[in-house]
């Protein structure tokens, strides 16, 4: 989701410079994550502009600008985690003078993150670039020359007196990148990726064009396309990247999720072949509805049957939720997410399979809001597509159970002593034991499985 850039004017008359701070996405945020800088160092900002991406413990946002200026220095870098509030970068004009920052000081880690986030290739630096003697120029547009490898005497000054100032090496830079851009027109510009693939082949130094896939490029294909060329030259290195952004979160949570809740997970068998009547019926009226939209609808109706299922254990009471809100995971490139569909018992199942669509596109195009990861009572989670028959889901705390949904299989039963073909499918309830005692499990599981057998009972 886009989120509006939080800035903080600084200074007076002379100094315009605006700080991006931290921006605080929900209630309960206090710290956030830069996965991703969308601009560097260098590069004008323009109203609207997508900045950068801040991974919460719940989403992944796009934050954008409402203030111009050039990025002219990157004072938190991608993977670390800071405060709500916490100065991260700083917007100003090419030749204004950047305020100092509280905990930021000239020559410390904000004054070195500038350098490697500058979209521009560094040569060494020339003799007139090191010591000017033939040109006149500022001492930042000097420095600022110096760090690329650019000859000052190839600039063209701005100012009546012939001196280069720092914006103008702004412009020289852009104006080099411009040229490259348009020179430089690839196979690799229409291969359809996701950001963290294409994030992923730079790092490796993997050409996308040389990669195929059936649908858009992922990371795995990435991932993939190394190995391949490693193996080629005989030799397999050791990958290492830093546990961070979403999948940091996911650990913490997953982590912190088991050693909290004692888990213990039940599997049932259900017969779906009236499920199977039902969908088909619906889409033969135009109603698209998948088998995870009717195991939701099925769940919603259960729980309002056990309340208990559907309560969380908070510090040292039982908090009974009023409301019914179901979370249906949804797979991503780097990690998952769980959008949650609201008061899931009183809506119909179209209303439900059109909201969870909905959901589940915005998730991957990261553009889901704080209110929309969040209230979740209950979760709802697919492995069928994969083939999977049974697993063990880890509860989302502070959740009490979470349903995990398999694949559906043709097989041979026995229906009145006769043998019949029956399209079957696994469910797998995990219950966290400290609220859920096990025959509640099993009750609440198998008024799933009579909805899900007889839709006629919940429509």
């Amino acid at each position: 989701m886009r989120q509006a850039l939080h800035l903080r004017t600084k200074g007076s008359r002379n100094i315009m410079a605006k700080i991006i701070t931290m921006p605080k996405l929900g209630l309960t945020m206090t710290e956030g994550t830069i996965t991703k800088w969308l601009k560097q160092i260098g590069e004008p900002v323009k109203k609207g502009d997508l900045i950068f991406e801040v991974a919460t413990d719940k989403i992944t946002n796009q934050v954008e600008a409402l203030e111009e200026g050039l990025l002219r220095r990157i004072l938190v870098t991608e993977g670390k985690t800071v405060p709500v509030g916490t100065p991260v970068a700083i917007l100003a004009a090419a030749d204004e003078e950047l305020p100092s920052v509280s905990g930021c000081e000239e020559g410390s880690e904000a004054e070195d993150t500038e350098k490697p986030d500058v979209p521009f290739e560094r040569g060494e630096p020339s003799p007139l670039t090191t010591l000017g003697t033939d040109v006149k120029a500022s001492p930042a547009a000097r420095k600022l020359a110096r760090e690329h490898g650019v000859d000052l005497i190839q600039i063209t000054p701005t100012r009546p007196d012939g001196r280069i100032v720092e914006k103008d090496v702004f412009a020289y830079l852009e104006q080099q990148k411009k040229a490259a851009v348009s020179t430089t027109i690839t196979k690799a510009e229409t291969v359809r990726t996701t950001p963290v693939a294409e994030r992923l082949a730079q790092e490796l130094g993997i050409d996308l064009a040389s990669i195929t896939a059936p649908g858009r490029i992922g990371k795995e294909d990435v991932f993939r396309a190394w190995a391949t060329a490693q193996e080629q030259q005989g030799e397999i290195p050791e990958r290492r990247e830093p546990l961070a952004g979403m999948r940091r979160i996911i650990a913490q949570r997953m982590s912190e999720s088991k050693r909290i809740a004692p888990h213990v997970t039940i599997n049932m068998e259900v017969d779906m072949s009236r499920a199977k009547a039902l969908r088909s019926a619906l889409k033969a009226q135009g109603q698209k509805v998948s088998y995870n939209d009717i195991v939701v609808f099925a769940a919603a109706r259960a729980l309002r049957e056990f309340p208990v299922v559907n309560a969380s254990i908070v510090e040292d009471e039982i908090v009974y939720h009023s409301n019914v809100n179901v979370g249906v995971a949804v797979a991503l490139d780097n990690g998952l997410i769980v959008p949650v569909v609201k008061n899931a018992d009183r809506k119909d199942l179209t209303t439900i399979a059109t909201e969870a669509k909905d959901l589940a596109k915005r998730a991957r195009e990261g553009k889901l809001g704080p209110d929309e990861v969040s209230g979740g009572t209950f979760t709802v989670t697919n492995l069928g597509m994969y083939g999977v028959d049974s697993f063990t889901p880890v509860i989302n705390q502070p959740e009490s159970a979470i349903l995990g949904v398999n694949r559906i299989a043709e097989q041979l039963v026995v229906i009145d002593g006769e043998i019949a073909i029956r399209p079957l499918m696994n469910l797998s309830l995990s219950f966290d034991h400290r609220l859920v005692d096990g025959a509640l499990a099993a009750q609440f599981l198998a008024h799933i499985k009579a909805y899900l057998e007889e839709p006629a009972l919940m429509l």
